[in-house]
């Protein structure tokens, strides 16, 4: 039998298995959160802070209309500037309670 170029029983187009059960269960990723002693209302709050901390409802929102690029940048152009406005504020603070306190403790006032 002579050699063939387009078939070869060597190589095939399909992926073999590699020694896997067909029955086996079908890994899928994603959260996962089990149930242990049938406390559901646990493995529930586990489950709301995994999507939570994964960001998966934020995201969705984010996806629920489309945002032009422009408005995008607009808005994170005020988010920035409304946390800078934020720190500057808690700065002032800091530094009034600072200057409260130095003029409090001073040992020369004539309150005694």
């Amino acid at each position: 039998m002579g050699y063939n170029k387009y078939y070869s029983n060597k190589t095939s187009s399909y992926p073999r298995s590699r020694g896997r059960d067909k029955n086996a269960p079908v890994r899928v990723p994603g959260l996962k959160v089990w149930v242990q002693h049938n406390d559901v209302d646990r493995a529930l709050r586990k489950l709301k802070k995994k999507v939570a901390n994964a960001g998966i409802v934020r995201e969705l929102k984010e996806r629920e209309y489309y945002e032009k690029p422009s408005e995008r940048k607009r808005k994170q152009k005020a988010r920035a500037i409304k946390r800078w406005e934020k720190k500057m504020a808690i700065d002032l603070k800091k530094q009034a309670y600072i200057e409260k306190s130095l003029v409090g403790d001073n040992k020369w006032s004539s309150k005694k």
